[in-house]
């Protein structure tokens, strides 16, 4: 047997054994295949297919039978209303993932000094358990601007009363031919001193009456003193009907609580409120005609609250129901990384002398770093998506002015403007914003898990 012979059948059995090994891995790899195939299905049919479908649509009109190209594209930023989608957008993007991070940062600090903790996360998480559309409907109630429907307007008008007072008589007029109305809408009368005087009211609500209104008539009978003006505010009306205008009846009422004043040369000289049965006096005034007058104060409408829902103020609004939902999100995934942080270090800076705020500020915070990167980013993701909200809370005379991309999109498409060609393109913008906020994510978690 040659040396060439004898080498051939020692590497036989080391050639064979490679063989099985490469056939296991390729059954392997087919049975990896196997089960990721209908994941792969899914992803396609709900994901790539209408991306691709999207990106193609948008290249032809509204229609979708005549191809035009980048028109679409070209008169997405040509369109007001879209401009005023993509800088609410843009305002969202800003501000609700900043000031969630900053809430949920200070929340999970200072859960962590709270007794009932788990108590306390539970009830900040419980919001995210809360459709969007549920959430919307009870904000929409929330702002109401009615303070009878609208719990944020009734604390504010209450807040407001309290410290600015309200007009007595809101719905009150005065009597046409007897009292002159000024542009201010403030009505007077002219009287001298020693004489009395009747300001005659109509158009007072019964529940506008208080409770402890007198009649009027005993005020109306008293004479004035010299260098006294004396007078009397009464409802010129007769419950039942009968009377005569512009005379005080027995059963007529006085009008208590309203602002009298005394003017003369243009300056208010004396003011009083009047008494239970409406009556006032003016005591040691010159002797000399007056101005009598009842101020606008005594008709002011009352304070109805904040338009929360108007052009101004409709997106801040939205963004608070949106803080309202997530916090408890931030917090709680805040919170889980504030666990992880070696107490080593915490506790070293306490012994060298640092307050809670520098160790907060200088040690918790970088640490954190990381944490409150991808809770930003994931929260920026998020408001890049965000509809129901916008679509349910906005009333419909404001909903342009609260639009974002998303419900753009829709409005464009399916809204009324039956353009499909211009809302993919708008879906396609808005895939274009969202793909880097995903891959920096996505890029950090790989280097997280090296």
């Amino acid at each position: 047997m040659t040396v060439t012979t004898l080498a051939k059948q020692q590497a036989a059995p080391r050639s064979a054994g490679p063989a099985p090994a490469r056939r296991g891995r390729r059954r392997t790899r087919l049975i990896a295949v196997l089960f990721v195939l209908p994941a792969l299905l899914l992803l396609g049919a709900l994901v790539v297919y209408p991306v691709l479908f999207s990106v193609g649509r948008s290249f032809f009109d509204a229609s979708g039978t005549r191809f035009v190209g980048g028109h679409n594209y070209t008169e997405m930023f040509r369109d007001p209303a879209t401009l005023k989608a993509i800088r609410n957008t843009a305002v969202w993007v800003v501000v609700a993932p900043a000031l969630l991070t900053g809430l949920g940062l200070v929340l999970a600090v200072l859960v962590e000094k709270v007794r009932w903790a788990t108590a306390f996360k539970l009830l900040l998480f419980m919001p995210m358990a809360v459709s969007f559309l549920a959430a919307g409907i009870i904000f929409r109630l929330a702002y109401d601007e009615d303070p009878d429907k609208g719990v944020l307007n009734a604390a504010v008008t209450s807040v407001h009363d309290v410290f600015q007072g309200t007009s007595t008589y809101p719905t009150a007029r005065g009597r046409t031919g007897v009292l002159t109305q000024d542009r201010d809408g403030s009505y007077r009368t002219t009287a001298s001193t020693g004489q009395s005087v009747t300001l005659p009211m109509v158009g007072v609500l019964p529940a506008d009456l208080p409770r402890d209104a007198a009649p009027a008539r005993t005020a109306a009978a008293h004479r004035a003193a010299p260098g006294e003006l004396r007078g009397v505010v009464y409802l010129d009306f007769t419950p039942g009907g009968g009377g005569e205008q512009g005379k005080v009846d027995a059963k007529e009422s006085g009008l208590p609580g309203m602002k009298v004043e005394a003017v003369r040369d243009g300056k208010t000289v004396a003011s009083a409120n009047t008494a239970a049965d409406g009556s006032f006096r003016f005591a040691g005034l010159p002797a000399g005609p007056y101005t009598v007058r009842l101020p606008e104060s005594n008709f002011a409408p009352p304070y109805q609250g904040v338009s929360w829902l108007g052009p101004a103020l409709v997106t801040p609004a939205i963004i608070g129901a949106y803080l309202w939902i997530w916090t408890g999100f931030a917090m709680v995934l805040i919170g889980a990384g504030l666990s992880g942080l070696p107490r080593d270090a915490l506790e070293a800076a306490r012994m060298d002398g640092a307050n809670e705020w520098q160790i907060f500020r200088r040690i918790t915070v970088p640490l954190l770093a990381p944490v409150l990167t991808v809770v930003f980013v994931t929260l920026v993701i998020n408001v890049m998506k965000v509809f129901d909200l916008v679509y349910i809370i906005a009333p419909g005379p404001v909903q342009e002015d609260a639009t974002v991309l998303a419900t753009q999109m829709w409005l464009v498409s399916f809204g009324g403007g039956n353009d499909q060609g211009l809302g993919s393109a708008l879906g396609v913008l808005l895939l274009l914003l969202v793909v880097p906020a995903m891959v920096f994510n996505v890029r950090r978690f790989r280097r997280s898990q090296r």
